[in-house]
Parts: C-alpha cells; structure tokens; sequence
C-alpha cells in the first residue's frame, strides 16, 4: 500500500502562495486557519529559500500519541486524520507536532478555541465519502475522486509534490542529480514521472 506523502522542493518554490490559495478555497476553509502556509528563511538576503509546510502525516505521529482522546487516525494510505466528532479541543496536538499543523479556529477579536482543524491531504474524514457533512467538516475528499491534493495540483513550478513515498523520493533524487542541467527537467513528465523519463536523465537510474 501507497505511504503518501509531501515533499517540497526550495530550489524549485517561488513563494507564490498558490498551494496555500488552492486549499483554502477547495475546501472552504474556515477564517483564520491557515492548513498550509509558506516559511521563507533569508528573507530578502542571499541564499533566499522558501518552503511549503503543512501536516506531514508522519509515520509515528507526534500528534495521535498525545490525543488523551485517540481523535487522530492513520488510512490505509498512510494519511493522518483527526475526528471532529471525538476532538475536544484540548490543544495538545498544536503542541506536540514540529510542523504546527493542528490549529484552532479563530473567530472573533481573541480567538474562540473549538475543534482542531489540520491539512486531510485532501482525504476527507470519517465520513461518507463526498458526503455534504464530509465537506462540512474537512473540506472536499479529492483522494477519493482518484485527484491529488489541490496544493500539490496547484504548484506552477512543480516545487510541491505529493504522492507515494517512494516515487517521491526517486523524483527528489533525480531532481537534485540534474540539477540545472536543461529545460526538460521542469515539465509534467519530470515532475510525476509520467512517460519514464526519470530512466532517461543522467543519474536518473533508481
């Protein structure tokens, strides 16, 4: 089974903010929550780089080991979910992960603590799948659809990918490999790897 996963490339991410536009309006995000957001470091300086972070869904998640509530869960694809319907919003989560992904809705002059909310990779929640209460509550279940996250999608410089662990990491290692080394290395097909291209490119064995 599929680990699924992000990765993002800082030699490739421009800072146009266009994953983190695409995921608050694919899933109607609530004010105030933010489920993915871009960190530059050396901002305006030489060796300028900037980063797309969300939930990583990491494989021991800090988050589902301190949820007095077990509100967090794993899919079959790796993805790491939370209930809403089990959340008390106690916070320990916010604290716990590395990537600050779980957060509180914030409504209001200070901010009114409610349900967590985290990026779903764009896999719903314990719902139906494509069912209204579904999006209600965790926006639309695009994995369902057989579609990639919508900021991954989203990326003009393919700097922010998604996918199975795996073939991220060969497409990472590729990348870096090639490096500069011409203009066929910023299409579609070297991005997913789509045509078997990744065989093709100097270094590019696996």
């Amino acid at each position: 089974m599929a680990r699924m996963k992000f990765i993002c490339d800082a030699e490739r991410c421009i800072e146009c903010n266009g994953c983190v536009t695409a995921c608050k309006s694919e899933h109607e995000v609530p004010w105030g929550v933010n489920r993915r957001r871009l960190v530059t470091v050396n901002d305006g300086k030489p060796g300028e780089r900037s980063i797309s972070v969300a939930c990583m869904h990491c494989t021991d998640a800090p988050c589902m080991a301190v949820c007095p509530v077990d509100c967090f869960y794993k899919t079959e694809e790796g993805v790491v979910l939370h209930d809403k319907d089990l959340c008390v919003g106690c916070g320990y989560c916010f604290y716990a992960c590395p990537f600050g992904a779980p957060q509180f809705p914030q409504a209001g002059a200070f901010g009114l603590r409610g349900k967590m909310d985290k990026c779903t990779y764009c896999a719903g929640g314990p719902e139906e799948n494509g069912s209204a209460e579904e999006f209600r509550k965790y926006g639309r279940n695009r994995l369902a659809e057989g579609k990639l996250p919508a900021c991954a999608e989203m990326c003009s410089t393919k700097a922010l990918l998604a996918g199975d662990a795996e073939v991220l990491t060969r497409i990472y290692k590729t990348r870096v490999v090639t490096r500069g080394k011409g203009e066929e290395i910023w299409g579609w097909s070297m991005a997913y790897g789509g045509s078997g291209k990744l065989a093709d490119q100097p270094g590019g064995r696996a």
